[in-house]
């Protein structure tokens, strides 16, 4: 099935191709959303978890928020990452917490025009979702830390809340539209 490019054009020189990060705490559905969202686009897809080293994964495995110094070079990767795919002239759509304003400004510094989606389900259904998931280093114990930490994006970010309760592919296509309103900030 090819995927269906509903903002992105390769063959249209005036457009550039959509770079995406799904924000938000554990289980709000960055990775279902991303991957999902990349496919319908036809975007190069990366779980930002998987960027992390080692040692943060071990120490969130251990139930050990990270601090910011933790999360600096897994933003680093995650810039880079960002500016590749701009540097090639490609979509993208990558996973990052981005829980503070402060990182999601120095993704922004990679890539200026950057557009975040943040699923922001009610507390009680993020837990449930982080309990009932296996084999993930992320320990439900951390949820309360990342809520703690979250600062919501402000009306002045590129970015789109959705309730992150809705069905995958309905949340998809309302943010294809979105991405197609050239200079959106509506959140």
């Amino acid at each position: 099935m090819k995927p269906k490019h509903d903002i992105f054009d390769p063959d249209d020189a005036n457009r550039h191709p959509p770079l995406v990060v799904v924000m938000g705490v554990s289980g709000s559905g960055k990775s279902t959303i991303g991957l999902a969202l990349a496919h319908r686009l036809g975007c190069r897809f990366q779980e930002g978890d998987a960027l992390h080293p080692a040692a943060n994964r071990a120490k969130m495995a251990r139930g050990i928020p990270l601090t910011d110094e933790d999360r600096a070079p897994w933003l680093k990767a995650i810039a880079h990452w960002l500016a590749a795919r701009a540097a090639e002239g490609v979509c993208g759509v990558i996973t990052c917490s981005a829980l503070k304003r402060a990182y999601r400004d120095q993704l922004r510094a990679a890539v200026p025009d950057l557009a975040f989606i943040f699923p922001d389900p009610a507390p009680a259904v993020l837990r449930q979702r982080v309990e009932d998931r296996t084999g993930h280093f992320m320990p439900a114990s951390l949820l309360a830390s990342q809520l703690d930490t979250l600062e919501r994006p402000g009306a002045d970010e590129r970015a789109l809340r959705l309730s992150g309760e809705d069905d995958v592919e309905a949340a998809c296509r309302h943010i294809a539209a979105w991405l197609a309103r050239a200079g959106d900030r509506a959140i």
